[in-house]
């Protein structure tokens, strides 16, 4: 029996049309009319496709003597089929995380120097000759504040609608077609000098970041406390945009490759693991930005509140190493 005929009778098993075998090929009516006729044999990528959604071997497709149907050890006929990425949906997908991490990486750095000026302009009004008052100050600091943080906003919530479409990366099994892995792997290698430069820039930058900080111990000056405060937290800012710019890029490719962090994506485990961190990570810093803007409206202390930000951070990096920890430990 020639493949033709096995992919047939196959498919007629299963009550299928060819424009529905089609369909879960993610091919065209034409080309299975083809395979059928024997004017085409399908490609490697298909035949294992073919085995898999029949649920039959690769040797009784391929090898004329078998006559037998030799059904695989997932016998589930009727599940849906894994989805497959093309070149084109690899290179836009590719395209789209490139422009996301240029997006994402302004979006984080409006927010954390959208404090600044508020900070500045609280310190600042309670110096002899300033001309807003406290009050007038604080306002206008709190309003640049949500001008800086509207176009960030808007800026994730673009590139959350348009990595939508490959949603499916991160939450489902998928498979790459002829060409793409190879295509990923070019671009990889291209870009690994500039993603260890990244990597290795916004790590000096963080760490020399906090320099400006140790000068408070040698005066008593507020308003200079603060400046050195917003410095800190600049140089910061320009730390996390590099890490973003390497690190989504980077990681798009991982996503396709299935490799690093998304090796073991399939695992059910490893994805509400990822979904518990995600939401718990959500709602941390939410009830961090509650605690700081209610502290500050009921004192009315934007001078000291900044705090909350570092005290944040270090508190974060804590709790994620003691849920990390209890995971390992509950695994094992």
């Amino acid at each position: 029996m020639i493949l033709a005929d096995k992919i047939t009778n196959l498919r007629k098993k299963n009550g299928w049309s060819q424009e529905e075998l089609a369909e879960k090929m993610q091919v065209s009516r034409q080309a299975v009319s083809k395979w059928e006729g024997a004017q085409t044999v399908p490609d490697l990528e298909k035949i294992l496709a073919l085995s898999r959604l029949f649920g039959v071997t690769t040797d009784y497709l391929l090898k004329d003597e078998i006559e037998v149907e030799e059904v695989t050890d997932d016998t589930d006929q009727d599940r849906v089929p894994v989805k497959r990425v093309s070149l084109a949906q690899a290179n836009e997908f590719l395209e789209l995380r490139k422009q996301a991490a240029r997006r994402i990486a302004a979006a984080t750095f409006l927010c954390i120097i959208a404090v600044i000026p508020l900070l500045l302009l609280s310190t600042a009004a309670v110096l002899p000759g300033f001309p807003l008052s406290e009050n007038m100050a604080g306002g206008i600091g709190l309003a640049l504040l949500l001008i800086l943080l509207v176009p960030a906003v808007a800026a994730f919530l673009l590139c959350g609608f348009q990595n939508a479409p490959f949603e499916f990366l991160e939450k489902e099994p998928f498979e790459t077609e002829y060409g793409v892995d190879g295509m990923v792997r070019e671009r990889q290698n291209a870009y690994r000098p500039s993603y260890v430069k990244y990597n290795i820039l916004a790590t000096c930058l963080c760490i020399l970041s906090a320099l400006p900080l140790f000068f408070n111990a040698f005066t008593e000056n507020e308003f200079f406390a603060i400046v050195s405060t917003t410095v800190t937290l600049f140089f910061a800012g320009i730390g996390a945009v590099l890490f973003i710019l390497a690190g989504v890029r980077w990681a798009s490719m991982q996503k396709l490759l299935k490799e690093g962090d998304y090796e073991v994506l399939r695992d059910p485990q490893v994805q509400r693991k990822r979904r518990i961190r995600k939401n718990m990570a959500a709602a941390y810093w939410l009830t961090a930005t509650a605690i700081y803007l209610g502290w500050n409206f009921l004192t009315n202390d934007w001078g000291t509140t900044w705090i909350v930000w570092p005290l944040a951070g270090l508190l974060f990096a804590v709790l994620q190493c003691l849920y990390n920890l209890l995971a390992d430990r509950k695994s094992n």
